[in-house]
């Protein structure tokens, strides 16, 4: 009997053995994917917890390393800078995206982000293939990935947006795709290729946008199970054509001709869950078409999610829509996830999963528990501060105009009459710092001159750039918006906007949940010491040292 028990323990002990060095990752991983959801607040996430299912991210917590207390370290949390800061690892300010769009006054012309006049459209219609990452001045993780490997890595960014295509992808990219809403397909520029290949042409042809425009937008289940939404037929909401509850006819509302499928607007998709389909589409046939993860040279694809974003503009965070999207996302990434588990195996491939901004509440919800909130109505301001600075400066087209929370003056006109350019700034700020909903206006000659070591000063100081921003930067109180058509927005330091879901899956990634504060330009260097590749050459995060085993 004594043998027999010494048999059996032995047995057990070699069999644990075994079953832990199963679990040890191989040296590096075959693939990087990056899945960057455009619009999702830490705390969304947690209010779905109770009805995901188990395949999606409850899968990528319950198996991988989830940082709760991520965020973003600078003022403008917008789409672009979210991406940037996400594949560089530095901050506006040097990565010079510092928001969606500029002003360039000299020029008196507004920037996009990713607009490129020398590049030409792949695949689509001439406007929107006019892009390349030419205005990102730094290399991203994907370029150091690149480069690394001497162009061997198979690197690609995808998302129906071209920015978050473009700018997840980096310089180096062997290719980039995003929608064209003209034609319902997906596209490039040549700044990557002169074709698209083949595999994505037959995707095209199948007009997949045309299809789920066919289907309704339905609730995956009762609404009424959504935990923390307010009324399905809420009032404060902007929908579809004053409509603001389910289901939504897409067939219907994306037909512009008299008859059914002449002329489809295919622009609608962007706006429902179906986006994030057709993208998740998009990237299990790019992996499988571009053997990615196939060989021992580390691959990498960025997936940017951007349904969430559109659907929040016009819903607001806790409205029902937003929830469904988030569900239905959840259940992308289950698919996702399942796909690369059976292709490549879990402990091949790595996945992290961010969020590029999250969203502020709608102003007038909040006013309803008597929180402090409202609208900025830009356009009262501006005039205001015209007419003071045309009394005390004389008459004149002193200010160009007001992006992106920051105030642009006419420097030009300032020069020729030889003014003080931080007089006036000065004068500006002091004079906007009066208005409601204004929590402080700076002169952007202050971020020239000093340097700030915390709080809402330091965030502000992380999105200046001397080329690209305004005269005078501002930031909102809390809860407050600018007034737009959406009934809500995303542009400030605040929690609601800057606190995002970090997730680690697969590879390195243990079972573990961290509650110390990271920044999203900890996840560049993270991968690249992972990778055991250069840093990106202007990156300033830290490791996440509990990815490290």
């Amino acid at each position: 009997m004594k043998q027999t028990f010494t048999i059996l323990y032995f047995l057990l002990i070699s069999l644990a053995a075994g079953a832990q060095s199963a679990y040890i990752p191989p040296d590096k991983p075959k693939l990087v994917i990056g899945i960057i959801v455009e619009q999702l607040r830490y705390d969304q996430l947690e209010r779905v917890w109770s009805i995901l299912t188990d395949k999606g991210l409850k899968r990528m917590v319950s198996e991988g390393t989830y940082y709760r207390n991520a965020s973003i370290d600078y003022l403008s949390t917008q789409a672009a800078p979210g991406f940037a800061t996400i594949s560089t690892g530095a901050t506006p300010s040097v990565h010079g995206i510092t928001s969606d769009t500029w002003f360039h006054p000299f020029n008196d012309e507004m920037i996009f982000c990713v607009q490129d006049p020398g590049a030409g459209a792949v695949g689509g219609s001439f406007e929107t293939g006019l892009f390349s990452p030419a205005n990102l001045l730094s290399s991203s993780f994907a370029d150091e990935l690149q480069m690394s490997a001497c162009g061997g890595s198979r690197v690609y960014g995808i998302g129906i947006r071209e920015m978050g295509a473009i700018l997840t992808a980096g310089h180096a990219a062997d290719g980039a795709y995003w929608y064209d809403d003209r034609t319902g397909t997906w596209m490039s520029s040549n700044y990557y290729m002169q074709s698209l290949p083949p595999w994505l042409m037959d995707l095209n042809a199948m007009l997949l946008p045309g299809q789920y425009l066919n289907n309704p937008w339905q609730p995956l289940t009762d609404p009424l199970l959504y935990p923390g939404c307010q009324a399905d037929t809420s009032a404060l909401e902007r929908g579809f054509n004053s409509q603001t509850w389910f289901p939504y006819n897409l067939r219907e509302m994306s037909t512009k001709g008299k008859l059914l499928n002449i002329t489809r607007d295919y622009s609608l998709l962007r706006e429902t869950p179906y986006a994030d389909d057709f993208t998740t589409d998009l990237a299990l046939r790019l992996i499988e078409n571009e053997q990615l993860g196939k060989d021992d040279i580390i691959d990498y694809l960025a997936i940017t999610y951007s349904a969430t974003d559109y659907i929040g503009h016009r819903f607001g965070p806790s409205s029902v829509e937003a929830t469904d999207a988030l569900l239905r996302l959840d259940q992308n990434i289950g698919k996702l996830l399942d796909r690369i588990d059976k292709s490549l195996g879990k402990k091949n491939v790595l996945v992290y999963f961010v969020s590029a901004h999250g969203v502020s509440e709608i102003p007038a919800l909040l006013e309803k528990s008597r929180v402090p909130s409202g609208y900025f109505r830009l356009n009262q301001s501006l005039q205001l501060l015209r007419s003071y600075l045309n009394a005390i400066y004389g008459q004149g087209d002193w200010v160009k105009g007001f992006f992106d929370n920051q105030i642009f003056l006419n420097r030009g006109l300032i020069e020729d009459a030889k003014m003080s350019l931080e007089e006036i700034q000065m004068r500006t700020a002091r004079f906007m710092v009066q208005f409601s909903g204004i929590a402080a206006a700076v002169p952007t000659s202050a971020f020239e001159m000093s340097d700030f070591s915390g709080g809402l000063l330091l965030k502000m100081n992380n999105n200046f750039s001397q080329q690209r921003s305004g005269d005078v930067m501002i930031a909102l109180n809390p809860g407050w918006v600018e007034k737009t058509d959406n009934v809500t927005g995303h542009n400030s330091p605040y929690e609601y906007d800057s606190h995002v879901p970090l997730i680690w899956y697969g590879w390195t990634a243990s079972r573990a949940s961290v509650t110390r504060s990271v920044t999203t330009r900890d996840i560049a260097v993270t991968l690249s010491v992972l990778c055991r590749i250069p840093l990106p050459n202007a990156a300033s995060g830290d490791p996440l040292h509990e990815l490290f085993r």
